[in-house]
């Protein structure tokens, strides 16, 4: 084995690929077919600086190393701008060579296209065993596939914890950006790149001023710092989006454990852009063997349990909880290679927190035997655990996937979880074996509850579908119809259809309007969220499985499977571009209002039991506060709070605490997808040791 170590230095006379006789050039770098790394943008230059290491262990030198220099376009495929060989036996060993490759196109070769300075030193490694854990550090696409670009570092310790800090960011605004429309105004929207992750604002319309007061973090993996490389766009329905300019931010001159506000112009633009930035000491996240084991460690087990005593709610609120997650093997995968074998891996994401286990190669039946510990943000997290199988020279294929709410997690409990379709919506074949802790403190979980949820920076992008319109038609329809339902039987009250049942309502009608006091709201509220509660309790549960909602993603799915089949068929949604975003949009609105009132309704059937006896406490409260305080003291108070709030924090975040509430209730699309199915009997830790033993 050999370690080559990588400087990209610089390019020089590149091609233009874009109008303005300029290029956003970047570089990958491959070795038997397989992305090994991809190189940060530098745009509008032909003569980019770009000063990034990569470390890269490689097996034998037979396979040169492949560079290849793209034009970066948003939204269209990249331009090709050349690419070279670099052949690793020429290389001398422990001696650093700086190497100029002439970058051509195979189809032109007579075209000068530049070249690409690098300073190399290949390491032999030979004699070492090394037990090579991959780390995330993927280029994930929007899509659900991904190339595997990753970096190998050894497990020589047998426990490596994997980033040493965390940038949190807060977008505040932009001021006087430039003018991209026609109306002298522009839809600005900002991107954000450390390394290879990513995070874009949303978008704000008709405006030059901004005021986006979004936060988000990302991982510091370097001692030293890194680059932030910030560009702010004008959204460009049906066309490309133009740019309005770019900026960058060193975090190495930044202290630590301290907030900057920084105001920063835009280049090769107009405006500024304002921002918060405070780097902290990094997270609880580490990847280790079995036989290293956080919990195990009984001074360290303790010391965890007292991080997170009632003791200490007020320490460090973003830090609610620890979570272990043992990955220890996967049975009956699907074959993806032609051998009939896979080569699988598995991937471990909490939130924006991603993991990789090493791969298995030529195994339908893997042990993987790793210990991986997150920190907890949010308790109504979900972890998604997920199967690839690694390609050399393709995407990684999809072997199945897990998702599992924490609050749902039984500690210290090896079991076997099916694993499910990308959809979440129904089996796929094998299982995967997983054990997993969780160790939160309830009272900051609670208050956590009621701030704005995190965001994933890499979602799937929305599209338009008529199964995924029909749906949350069907959804809002089922919402509005209760509604309906209730008006009709107050109707029916009023109309004397039934002379006993409005005989008592008329009665029950007087007796409210006569006596009602405001407390009475949250009282009644309350009452109805005690009720359920003992119907379940009880056994009466009158919760039914939602057997509607999974008929859908079955049919979702279906069609899903035949646009993968028939995706060189066009067919009518194809061609109304014109439209798309109008489709879109009402296909998410409808999401919205479903989800919204599917929320409200699962608060009440208890369906996730630690937010329901959450909001028993808070009504508790509100009944408290309304039945001891006139409503003019408490409308004062409130009015106050809003009027002053922006001159005591000027950069806070607003939010709706109830929306943030409900934001952490599962619709019932989610309630489908976080089912845990049950596995064949013959799949079980139990009989696997028996048969070990035997």
């Amino acid at each position: 084995m050999y370690q080559l170590d990588i400087t990209l230095r610089r390019g020089q006379s590149l091609a233009a690929r874009d109008r303005g006789g300029t290029s956003d050039p970047y570089v990958k770098f491959k070795i038997g077919g397989k992305e090994v790394f991809r190189s940060k943008i530098i745009y509008k230059n032909l003569n980019p600086v770009w000063e990034e290491k990569a470390c890269i262990l490689i097996d034998h030198l037979r396979e040169p190393l492949y560079v290849k220099v793209f034009d970066y376009d948003f939204g269209l495929q990249d331009d090709f701008m050349g690419s070279a060989f670099l052949d690793l036996t020429q290389l001398e060993l422990n001696r650093s060579m700086d190497v100029t490759l002439t970058l051509k196109d195979p189809h032109y070769p007579d075209h000068d296209l530049g070249v690409i300075l690098l300073s190399v030193v290949l390491t032999p490694k030979e004699g070492e065993h090394r037990d090579v854990t991959m780390l995330m550090r993927k280029s994930w696409k929007r899509s659900s596939k991904f190339q595997t670009q990753s970096l190998r570092l050894s497990d020589v310790h047998r426990k490596s914890h994997l980033w040493r800090g965390i940038v949190s960011i807060t977008l505040i605004e932009g001021r006087d950006l430039k003018a991209m429309d026609s109306n002298g105004l522009s839809d600005p929207y900002v991107k954000f790149r450390l390394g290879h992750q990513k995070y874009k604002s949303k978008i704000m319309p008709k405006t030059l001023n901004p005021q986006w007061r979004e936060q988000f973090d990302f991982h510091l993996y370097e001692e030293r710092g890194g680059i932030i490389d910030i560009t702010a766009w004008d959204k460009d329905a049906g066309k490309r989006d133009d740019f309005i300019g770019r900026c960058q931010v060193d975090l190495s001159a930044l202290s630590r454990e301290q907030t900057h506000k920084l105001e920063l112009q835009l280049e090769e633009g107009e405006g500024h852009l304002v921002l918060l930035v405070t780097l902290t000491a990094s997270a609880t996240v580490s990847i280790s063997d079995l036989s290293v084991n956080s919990l195990e460690d009984q001074k360290e087990r303790e010391e965890i349990l007292k991080r997170y005593s009632p003791l200490r709610i007020f320490h460090n609120l973003k830090d609610v909880g620890f979570l272990q997650v043992k990955v220890i093997r996967a049975e009956g995968l699907m074959a993806a290679d032609v051998t009939g074998k896979s080569d699988p891996f598995c991937v471990v994401e909490l939130n924006n927190d991603r993991l990789l286990t090493h791969t298995v190669y030529k195994n339908l039946n893997p042990d993987w035997n790793k210990v991986f510990t997150f920190n907890i943000k949010d308790i109504h997290s979900v972890l998604e655990v997920t199967v690839y199988d690694e390609d050399r020279d393709r995407s990684a294929d999809f072997l199945g996937k897990v998702a599992i709410p924490l609050l749902s997690i039984q500690n210290g409990e090896q079991k076997a979880y099916v694993l499910k379709n990308k959809q979440l919506t129904g089996p796929t074949k094998g299982v995967i074996y997983l054990e997993i802790d969780v160790i939160f403190n309830a009272v900051k979980a609670s208050l956590r509850t009621l701030i704005p949820k995190e965001q994933k920076y890499i979602e799937e992008e929305n599209r338009l579908s008529k199964q995924l319109l029909l749906r949350n038609f069907i959804r809002t329809k089922r919402c509005v119809m209760v509604l309906v339902n209730a008006a009709y039987y107050v109707n029916s009250c009023f109309d004397w259809d039934s002379p006993p049942r409005s005989l008592a309502a008329f009665v029950l009608f007087l007796f409210v309007v006569w006596n009602f006091e405001l407390y009475m709201i949250p009282l009644v509220l309350l009452l109805l969220l005690t009720w359920n509660y003992f119907l379940i309790i009880s056994g009466k549960d009158n919760r039914q499985r939602d057997t509607v909602v999974e008929d859908m993603l079955e049919d979702e799915e279906e069609e899903d499977d035949k646009d993968d089949k028939d995706s060189e068929k066009k067919g009518f949604i194809n061609k109304i571009y014109a439209i798309q975003e109008v489709c879109i949009s009402v296909q998410n609105i409808l999401d919205e209002v479903a989800s919204f009132g599917e929320r409200i309704k699962n608060t009440f059937n208890w369906t996730v039991p630690f937010l329901s006896w959450l909001a028993i406490v808070a009504l508790c409260m509100f009944t408290v506060i309304l039945y001891f305080i006139p409503l003019r003291y408490i409308v004062l108070v409130w009015g106050i709070n809003k009027f002053t709030k922006k001159l005591r924090c000027p950069y806070a975040i607003d939010n709706n605490e109830l929306l943030d509430f409900l934001s952490r209730v599962p619709s019932d699309i989610q309630v489908v997808q976080y089912q845990e199915l049950k596995p064949d009997p013959s799949h079980s830790p139990c009989k696997r040791k028996k048969n070990n033993l035997g």
